[in-house]
């Protein structure tokens, strides 16, 4: 870490329809076609804009390997823990835009389980007239490998998840997810996690009780939602924050929270009387004609 700096990574990449028309075929939210000319959705660049590193860079967990661009954290389990997303300006499906990226904070806390680091990563796009269109920072969270012991368990053979997004009632979806939702996910958003679809790996060397949904799933379904539910809207900021795993075929809901904010949403599971559990929250914020901030 001592060696270790932070710099700036400054790419110029295409908005591609391309995996743009995956992740709405793996959302199947029953929106309308988006293609090139088209505004890109809210945090759909992390679809659109997907990193493929080389294999040569891949680490053990499947993620790129650490010390470059991230630092040399030596904590072996990490984790999306939410992020920032100010959304300045569309960004139009079939474009170029620039990328910049940063590390802008590496911060070691302890936590109830332990010691643990927060990598603090700040991603600005730009349009192809240097307008700034969005400014994200991403959390992410390294901490202890599970204790000694942990026992490879049996995967279970889950029914078809079909749509992943069912809409039940205003601002009542279901989420339901299988092996083949999370697959798909991963490809197209580049994540090589093998927490999403290794199973033993999961289970036996993360030590958890089966295949982890991805909390960029979670967040960008809780967005799909929002775009269903308020088409004419689009968000000036959104905020999100993990707080507790989902695991695949686990039967969960997006639901409108009572808060007091522009919009929050929250993935659920339990019974929604006494035994609620909220994995991700996503609030939505808005000017004042329901649109997009141009401050």
């Amino acid at each position: 870490m001592t060696a270790w700096q932070a710099h700036t990574v400054v790419t110029d990449e295409y908005v591609d329809p391309a995996p743009v028309a995956a992740l709405s075929a793996v959302l199947d939210s029953g929106a309308p076609s988006i293609g090139a000319g088209d505004p890109l959705p809210p945090l759909w660049h992390w679809a659109a804009l997907a990193r493929w590193p080389v294999s040569s860079s891949i680490g053990t967990d499947g993620h790129p390997a650490r010390g470059s661009f991230l630092p040399p954290v030596e904590l072996p389990r990490r984790m999306f823990a939410g992020g920032d997303v100010v959304l300045h300006e569309a960004v139009t499906i079939g474009s170029t835009v620039r990328r910049e990226s940063r590390v802008v904070a590496v911060t070691p806390k302890n936590g109830r389980t332990g010691p643990l680091v927060v990598v603090d990563v700040e991603i600005r796009l730009y349009t192809g007239a240097d307008t700034l269109a969005v400014v994200e920072r991403q959390n992410l969270i390294y901490r202890e490998a599970p204790k000694p012991g942990a026992r490879i368990a049996t995967p279970p053979a889950p029914a078809a998840a079909g749509r992943p997004l069912r809409r039940v009632a205003e601002w009542d979806w279901e989420l339901r997810t299988d092996p083949t939702v999370l697959m798909r996910f991963s490809a197209a958003t580049a994540n090589s996690h093998r927490i999403h679809y290794d199973w033993p790996y999961a289970t036996g060397v993360e030590g958890y009780p089966a295949l982890v949904v991805h909390g960029p799933l979670m967040t960008l379904a809780m967005a799909e939602t929002l775009r269903r539910e308020r088409p004419q809207s689009t968000p000036a900021r959104l905020r999100h924050r993990n707080l507790a795993p989902l695991f695949c075929a686990e039967p969960a809901r997006i639901q409108r929270r009572d808060a007091d904010v522009d919009l929050e949403l929250a993935v659920r599971t339990g019974d929604g009387i006494d035994r609620t559990v909220e994995h991700t929250v996503l609030t939505a914020e808005f000017d004042h004609d329901g649109d997009r901030t141009h401050a």
